[in-house]
C-alpha cells in the first residue's frame, strides 16, 4: 500500500468539508463532481471572491479551503493571510494558473498546505487533498519543477516577468486595463492581477511612483 492510499485508509476524520473559492462558476462545478466522488470529501460551500469566503467561513465549518489566485476583488495571497490571521487551523490548497517562483514562494511562505497548477490532473488534485487530510504538505511535480529551478536561479534574476514588463511599458503609456487587455490579447481580470503583482514587487502604490521606479531600474 502506498503512502496516499494509507492516508486515504487511515484518515482521522472520516468526513472533510472543503470550500471552494473561484469566480468562475463551471470550473467550481467541475471541482466539486471530482471531489465529492470521494465518500470522504464533501464540498460544504463555494464563493467567487475574497469578502463572500470571508462571510461564509463565519457560519461554515471547514476543514480545507481551496482558493484560486485570481479573484475580482482581492487576490488569492490576500485570502490567504486573512484567513490564517482569523482561522490558523484551517488549511488551505491553492489552485492557481501562475507558476512564476517568485509567487509561488511567496504564497508558500503565508503557510498554505498544498499548491497546484490548474493544467494539474483530477488525480492530483485527489491526491493533494488526502495528502493534506493526512498533515502533509502538497506540491504537484510541475511546482516542485518550479522551485528547484527557482534555487538553480533560473527565472530569478528578473524582479518582474516579461509578462509583467508588458504590462508595464502600457501603463507608462498611459492604457487602461481594457486597452492593455485588448492589446495582450488577455481578460481585464489577468490585467488588473499582473498590475497588482507589478505594485507589490516594486513596493510602490501609485503610478506616478511606479512609472519614476520603472525608469530608475530600467525596467521601461
Amino acid at each position: 500500500m502506498n503512502l496516499l492510499s494509507f492516508l486515504r485508509k487511515n484518515s482521522v476524520n472520516n468526513q472533510m468539508r472543503i470550500f471552494l473559492t473561484d469566480d468562475h462558476a463551471v470550473l467550481i462545478g467541475g471541482l466539486q463532481k471530482i471531489i465529492e466522488t470521494e465518500h470522504d470529501l464533501e464540498v460544504v460551500g463555494t464563493a467567487g471572491d475574497v469578502q463572500s469566503t470571508m462571510d461564509a467561513l463565519t457560519h461554515t465549518k471547514v476543514d480545507l479551503l481551496i482558493t484560486d489566485y485570481n479573484l475580482p476583488d482581492e487576490d488569492g495571497l490576500t485570502l490567504v493571510r486573512k484567513v490564517k490571521r482569523k482561522y490558523p487551523a484551517l488549511k488551505i490548497l491553492v489552485l492557481s494558473m501562475h507558476d512564476e517562483a517568485h509567487l509561488v514562494k511567496e504564497i508558500l511562505k503565508e503557510g498554505v498546505d498544498g499548491y497546484l497548477i490548474k493544467k494539474d490532473s483530477h488525480k492530483e488534485l485527489i491526491n493533494a487533498i488526502y495528502s493534506i487530510k493526512g498533515g502533509k504538505t502538497y506540491l504537484s511535480s510541475d511546482v516542485n519543477s518550479i522551485l528547484i529551478k527557482g534555487l538553480n536561479g533560473e527565472g530569478e534574476q528578473k524582479l518582474l516577468t516579461d509578462r509583467e514588463r508588458e504590462i508595464l511599458k502600457l501603463i507608462s503609456k498611459e492604457f487602461t486595463n481594457k486597452q492593455i487587455a485588448e492589446e495582450l490579447f488577455i481578460s481585464e481580470r489577468t490585467v488588473e492581477t499582473h498590475r497588482k503583482n507589478i505594485f507589490r514587487k516594486t513596493g510602490t502604490n501609485n503610478l506616478v511612483g511606479l512609472i519614476k521606479y520603472a525608469y530608475a531600474n530600467n525596467l521601461i
